[in-house]
């Protein structure tokens, strides 16, 4: 599949119910200063990856920073995200992301441009040491 550098409205995560089952149930990881957490979904959704972007309004007073941010996450995981669509294309899965800046300072295009691949290649990477089906997490917690 050709790559598609476009972040389209299928593919926000929007449903509050999906974003609380996320936080609820899902799995998460650091690599500061983004804190990732992901759940794979059962949806009839065409779309692989459904993925979300959020900061804290504690550490951003002011919503022009917190805007600024949530842009930021949103172009670097739009112009790295093709590696994680394939994968999750071959599993024949869909996956809930999203991504939660937790540094206290704006950050830069650069530190963002760097560590968004850290970040997709760590995902991928979790997701291939995870279980894929509910019977192989069974097997995984009775054994």
């Amino acid at each position: 599949m050709s790559a598609s550098f476009s972040y389209n409205k299928k593919e926000k995560l929007k449903s509050r119910k999906q974003i609380d089952g996320l936080f609820a149930k899902g799995r998460s990881f650091l690599v500061f200063p983004v804190k990732v957490f992901y759940l794979p979904v059962d949806t009839k959704e065409v779309q692989p990856v459904k993925a979300g972007v959020g900061v804290s309004a504690r550490h951003f007073k002011k919503a022009v920073d917190r805007n600024r941010v949530k842009r930021l996450l949103r172009e670097t995981y739009r112009l790295h995200k093709q590696p994680l669509y394939d994968c999750m294309e071959a599993r024949k899965q869909q996956l809930a992301v999203f991504f939660l800046y937790i540094d206290k300072t704006l950050p830069s295009i650069d530190l963002l441009q760097k560590k968004m691949p850290l970040l997709v290649n760590k995902l991928i990477k979790a997701l291939h040491e995870t279980p894929t089906s509910d019977t192989e997490l069974a097997a995984d917690t009775a054994g």
